[in-house]
């Protein structure tokens, strides 16, 4: 499932069709595409979301666990949603489509976007506080709270601020949990730095990794919380608060 990163990625790649009217509309969506049809489209993300907005409603693109897309390219298989413009065509695909009517600020909270420019670590926090008794590997993947974190991101934000998956929000000290809440901005935006040279992976410190470069010591691989996503931790160096 694309992260919050490559949702802004994709936003900027289609800039080109940003204020060209829709002059055509396609796909085997079950909404009412076609009301797209001769509508000037702009594009915005909130966390995973892909929000392509017209003036009294806004197209929600999630991509799920396997959806795609192609800009100015087809895939051989019937686009969810087709978009042709005069300058070109954007095609998703194997993803989810919803219609939101009215003005897009009524839908979103942007502050909990974690790489919005309105993002506000004090209310991550506030919501936190609420939350004592859950993993912070679920915490972390709660997109009420950090908006367009992954595993991936919170596998490498838990790795560098020395955190166990399995420590519960209220047992966490304040100031280590400041720092896992700046750290999910801070690594974001690295994340989206790296995607963009193709080198993201290489950077990668716990995620998929099997030895600790801290310890030199085998990670653990665990699904952890609630929402069983993997996990790869190091027992000695990230600390189990409970």
């Amino acid at each position: 499932m694309p992260e919050g990163p490559s949702i802004v990625i994709l936003k900027e790649e289609t800039q080109q069709f940003s204020g060209q009217k829709v002059i055509s509309v396609s796909g085997n969506s079950a909404v009412d595409i076609q009301r797209i049809k001769g509508k000037t489209a702009s594009f915005k993300t909130w966390g995973k979301h892909f929000l392509i907005c017209f003036d009294d409603f806004t197209v929600k693109i999630h991509l799920l666990m396997f959806g795609t897309y192609r800009i100015n390219e087809r895939k051989e298989t019937t686009p969810r949603l087709s978009l042709v413009f005069s300058n070109g065509e954007l095609n998703f695909y194997t993803c989810s489509v919803k219609i939101l009517e009215g003005d897009i600020n009524l839908h979103y909270d942007w502050s909990r976007d974690i790489m919005n420019k309105n993002w506000d670590p004090e209310k991550a926090k506030q919501s936190l506080d609420k939350i004592p008794k859950q993993k912070i590997c679920d915490a972390l993947l709660d997109q009420d709270i950090f908006s367009g974190v992954g595993n991936i991101i919170k596998n490498e934000v838990l790795y560098r601020c020395y955190t166990h998956p399995e420590s519960l929000v209220g047992a966490i000290p304040t100031d280590k949990i400041k720092e896992l809440i700046d750290e999910c901005s801070v690594y974001s935006f690295q994340f989206l730095e790296w995607k963009k040279k193709f080198e993201l992976k290489k950077h990668w410190l716990a995620h998929t990794k099997s030895v600790c470069l801290r310890c030199n010591l085998p990670f653990i691989k665990k699904h952890t919380g609630v929402k069983r996503r993997r996990s790869f931790f190091c027992t000695n160096c990230q600390n189990l608060y409970q």
